[in-house]
């Protein structure tokens, strides 16, 4: 179990070091916070399987996760649309 523990805190760490370091386009920003989500309900999987709980609060998380997901994806293709690209320094608001 403590394997788990530590891949788990591992994938966490290389994806807050990716979206840290990667900050030049929204798409790699989104892929990055998505690993980091996906290791957030490996967390949650270990976790319920430690204590012998029932799996359904995972089933809500990983739902919630994958609908903001596809709606993040959506927001990006149609800001590609409007904008032509995924700079975050072209968006003059935003800074």
């Amino acid at each position: 179990m403590l394997i788990y523990i530590i891949l788990s805190v591992c994938l966490s760490l290389s994806g807050m070091v990716v979206f840290a370091s990667k900050r030049k386009h929204l798409l790699i920003m989104l892929l990055s916070l998505e690993f980091i989500m996906i290791s957030l309900y490996f967390n949650i999987l270990i976790y319920l399987s430690q204590l012998s709980y029932e799996f359904f609060f995972s089933m809500i998380f990983f739902n919630n996760k994958s609908m903001w997901s596809s709606f993040s994806v959506i927001c990006i293709s149609f800001n590609n649309r409007t904008h032509g690209n995924d700079y975050i320094m072209t968006f003059s608001s935003l800074w």
